[in-house]
């Protein structure tokens, strides 16, 4: 079973950075007959995004810059870089490469990407700590996060943003304690179906094809609603009471739990089901939408800035999506620094 502890690991600071450009989603003019703006935002709760012609790479690295600076390192320091997307600049080389020298970081630095979507900050903390638990690695970046999304450009659900986590070696911290899974079957709920080996570009890609009474080429990333709604509320509970109970405390006695922001109603179903206040389930998708592997650190940054970085603070982050694939991750901060948000 994937339950993995990884000691010896703290957060240093966390970082986020959005496009300046921001669309309201109650202004936008309707794209079909069946769209009713007030309905959609009612039912989702993303009342606006932050979207532009902008790569993700230009997000983290703004936001790397910025968190590097706030927290006083030297780039000399930075041993490893972990770049967590489904929109990379080129499908190759790895993006993380290009940020390793966009950064100026050492030519000895780890670098890898790695392609999760909604799952991937909580799948990056466990890569990049499991590289550093040993003090081999001292200090090292995650950057997470999605821009240029291959979805229509009308959806309305999605938001750009992209997220830093400062991870830094130091002996006798607690670390974090995770628990991750995976149902390979649901592989097609949220599913690009052309443009990788399996099914090459052709003139067929470009054609559109209607699911769910929405028009799709074969290049746009499709989701099948109601299987991920589903699995979006009954999988994050078990897994954060697997997790509790595997390493043996209360999960309510947790500060603050934050998960992926897929939907607010789904969100909202999740703080029921685990018999939590709403103040400590924040949610940032009100402002910035579905960011994909970004939202956890996203709103961390936006929504509890100011109110627990000089004290212990314990924390239950919990992402789930593409794959289908989950993590829950349990820790506790203290001296954290926390960026403020970048524009671009």
């Amino acid at each position: 079973m994937a339950f993995l502890e990884f000691k010896n690991v703290r957060i240093a600071g966390i970082s986020s950075a959005v496009p300046r450009c921001v669309v309201n989603n109650l202004e936008r003019e309707s794209v079909s007959k069946d769209y009713d703006s007030a309905a959609f935002v009612e039912s989702t709760g993303v009342y606006q995004r932050h979207v532009d012609e902008i790569c993700t790479s230009d997000l983290g690295y703004a936001a790397a810059e910025k968190l590097i600076a706030n927290l006083g390192w030297e780039k000399s320091e930075i041993d490893a870089l972990i770049f967590v997307t489904q929109t990379p600049d080129y499908l190759f080389p790895s993006t993380a490469c290009l940020l390793q020298d966009r950064l100026g970081l050492s030519k000895e630095c780890y670098a890898n990407d790695s392609a999760l979507g909604c799952s991937g900050w909580t799948y990056g903390i466990s890569q990049l700590a499991s590289l550093m638990t040993n003090g081999n690695i001292r200090k090292g970046l995650l950057i997470v996060g999605d821009a240029k999304r291959v979805v229509p450009d009308d959806d309305p659900l999605f938001g750009y943003a992209a997220s830093v986590t400062a991870l830094e070696y130091e002996e006798g911290a607690k670390g974090f304690q995770c628990h991750y899974g995976t149902d390979g079957s649901g592989y097609d709920a949220i599913i690009v179906p052309d443009g990788g080996c399996r099914n090459r570009v052709s003139a067929k890609s470009f054609e559109l094809e209607e699911v769910d009474s929405k028009y799709y080429n074969r290049l746009q990333c499709r989701m099948n609603g109601m299987d991920v709604f589903s699995f979006g509320i009954t999988v994050p509970p078990k897994s954060i009471k697997k997790l509790a109970e595997h390493f043996g405390f209360d999960y309510q006695e947790a500060d603050y739990f934050v998960f992926h922001q897929a939907n607010q109603k789904m969100n909202n179903l999740l703080a029921q089901k685990l018999k939590l206040p709403a103040e400590k389930v924040p949610l940032s998708i009100r402002e910035f939408g579905n960011t994909s592997s970004a939202s956890i650190p996203l709103t961390i940054c936006t929504q509890l800035k100011g109110k627990f970085e000089n004290k212990p603070t314990k924390f239950i982050c919990c992402g789930f999506g593409i794959g289908l694939s989950w993590g829950t991750v349990a820790f506790e901060t203290n001296n954290i620094v926390i960026s403020d948000l970048v524009e671009l």
